[in-house]
């Protein structure tokens, strides 16, 4: 496990905004981290298991952000369980309390993503996977943004503190196949959204971006290139997003859009359309 971020000057405060992203440590994660460190901001990730790849994009965004002195940080904090949250709250709390530069903004994207059939949630162990997506997905962001709102209301950017959770398109009206258990955990999302855009104003924002493909999993139904064919031939840019399209739009609604709250944003290259 990683040391605490080690405390740092109210100077450095003064300069850069601090940005906190879960799941940080690749994929879209990964170039959420960078987008804002471009934009100058330090960054703070967490991580459950990759920590060879959450200090490889501390290193690269220290280097993106190099111009504006960035600093990036790695904590490591499995969210799969009730005790995983909590124990890992506590430790994302003291850290970044204990770090002077406070905190500007908070991403939620660490995820859990599989299909789960019928069958699979007959299975007598099928409890410890719906539960596992709702702690992940919907907990975990409902009780860190609770406990690091009065750092964010303190924020001194133009539109005050901001929340992005990385939601699902497909959870927001069109649920997919076999994918009950994390579309529900995702919806449950994208209510707490709603709910803390009106609980935290005007002090904080709290917006959603919702994806249709930006990164396709690494295994799975959907690794397969006729699988991925097939949902492309329902996006009229006949084209799957990147990373960094969905990292532009998080990075847009925490820093530039003082006038946004309780949104949905779809990154979905018209999917939704179709």
């Amino acid at each position: 496990m990683n040391a605490p971020i080690a405390p740092r000057t109210t100077e450095s405060r003064s300069q850069r905004p601090h940005a906190l992203i879960t799941g940080g440590a690749r994929r879209v994660g990964r170039a959420i981290a960078l987008a804002l460190a471009k934009a100058g901001c330090d960054v703070t990730i967490t991580y459950a298991t990759r920590e060879a790849d959450a200090r490889e994009t501390c290193d690269l965004a220290r280097a993106i952000g190099q111009a504006h002195g960035v600093r990036a940080h790695a904590i490591h904090a499995p969210l799969g369980s009730q005790s995983d949250v909590e124990r890992s709250i506590n430790t994302i709390a003291a850290s970044i309390g204990h770090a002077a530069t406070g905190l500007d903004i908070l991403i939620h994207n660490a995820s859990t993503y599989e299909p789960t059939t019928i069958a699979a949630l007959a299975a007598p162990d099928a409890a410890a996977i719906a539960l596992r997506d709702y702690s992940v997905n919907a907990l975990a962001p409902l009780l860190l943004s609770a406990r690091l709102a009065p750092l964010l209301a303190k924020s001194t950017l133009p539109g005050g503190g901001s929340i992005v959770a990385m939601a699902d398109l497909h959870s927001t009206g069109r649920p997919r196949k076999d994918h009950a258990s994390y579309s529900m955990s995702k919806a449950a999302l994208i209510e707490m959204v709603q709910c803390l855009a009106r609980d935290l104003a005007p002090q904080i924002r709290v917006n959603a971006v919702a994806p249709g493909v930006v990164a396709w999993p690494d295994a799975g139904p959907e690794s397969d290139p006729k699988a991925q064919a097939a949902y492309l031939s329902r996006v009229p840019l006949a084209r799957a997003g990147t990373p960094a399209d969905a990292a532009e739009v998080v990075r847009w609604l925490a820093m530039d859009a003082h006038y946004i709250t309780g949104e949905v944003i779809r990154v979905d290259g018209g999917r939704w359309l179709a």
